[in-house]
């Protein structure tokens, strides 16, 4: 019997250049989906997924991330004073959805350094690692696809997809061997690779079940040219020394920390919303003839 995935750990401390200057004063994290704050729909798959416990790794000027999974009495004051039930419901299970707690990660010293922060609330767990930037439409979650294979074969999990060749380097690549439909025993990973030094064109995405030996491995890890600490690097020893699986997903991905990803994201979510698709499809058809 493996132990239950219980806890999950956020990292929601990156400053959010790529989409400057709307997160000079506002937390990347909060950029709506729609009318849903992206952490927000995060956190629902952490829930939809059976986790019980949601660590969000900070740093200064996030502090509205923690609000926003508090109640707010005012505001709840004020809706049901104008007897606005629909919303005030809606406000109120936010403050409901799961218990978080916050650590701070006090300087921006990488991912994993990240992770390590949350080392003394996770205790001696395995635990999932969610990347807010990778907003993953599927279901069942893309979590709980990784939760089930974990579950199956008691080793650490990440979720892996396929990119072009020329997009290599802005991942971590790994490189094993298939032994399953969408599984792979994970052999090296390596840091965004120069494209004709990439082992592979799978591309590890922000999804992670680890084991908490995780957190000794990442105290070992010594700093890159940049001084930060590399989750990619404490994986490789994981692999080496234990067992990694690379697993695939059945979903779609958008990289909201992209101009780009963030559109697609907010019109495929749009899309899936019965009062919103007709509204979207008329205004992409028509975006479309004004085109050609």
């Amino acid at each position: 019997m493996h132990k239950k995935v219980r806890k999950a750990v956020i990292p929601v401390a990156g400053l959010g250049t790529r989409l400057l200057p709307v997160t000079k004063s506002v937390p990347k994290e909060l950029l709506p989906i729609v009318d849903v704050p992206a952490i927000q729909v995060i956190v629902e798959e952490c829930i939809k997924s059976g986790i019980e416990e949601v660590i969000l790794v900070t740093s200064r000027g996030k502090g509205q991330i923690e609000d926003h999974f508090d109640f707010s009495y005012e505001l709840e004051g004020i809706l049901e004073e104008r007897g606005k039930t629909q919303e005030l419901e809606v406000v109120r299970n936010i403050g409901r959805m799961v218990r978080t707690i916050s650590v701070r990660q006090k300087k921006p010293l990488g991912l994993g350094h990240a992770i390590l922060c949350a080392k003394d609330v996770v205790g001696d767990e395995p635990f999932l690692v969610l990347l807010p930037d990778d907003i993953i439409s599927a279901e069942p979650t893309a979590s709980r696809q990784m939760l089930d294979v974990y579950e199956k074969y008691g080793e650490g999990v990440v979720s892996v997809m396929e990119v072009p060749r020329e997009e290599v380097s802005r991942y971590g690549i790994m490189d094993g061997e298939q032994w399953g439909e969408g599984l792979w025993r994970v052999r090296m990973l390596v840091e965004k690779p120069a494209q004709d030094l990439a082992p592979s064109n799978l591309a590890v995405i922000g999804r992670y079940v680890l084991p908490s030996i995780i957190f000794k491995y990442l105290e070992d890890v010594r700093s890159d040219q940049s001084g930060e600490i590399q989750l990619t690097d404490a994986l490789a020893r994981l692999s080496r020394e234990r067992a990694l699986i690379g697993a695939s997903f059945h979903g779609v991905r958008h990289d909201i920390g992209d101009r780009l990803g963030l559109i697609t994201a907010n019109v495929s979510f749009a899309l899936e919303r019965p009062e919103l698709r007709d509204g979207v499809l008329e205004f992409l058809k028509k975006t479309c003839t004004s085109l050609t």
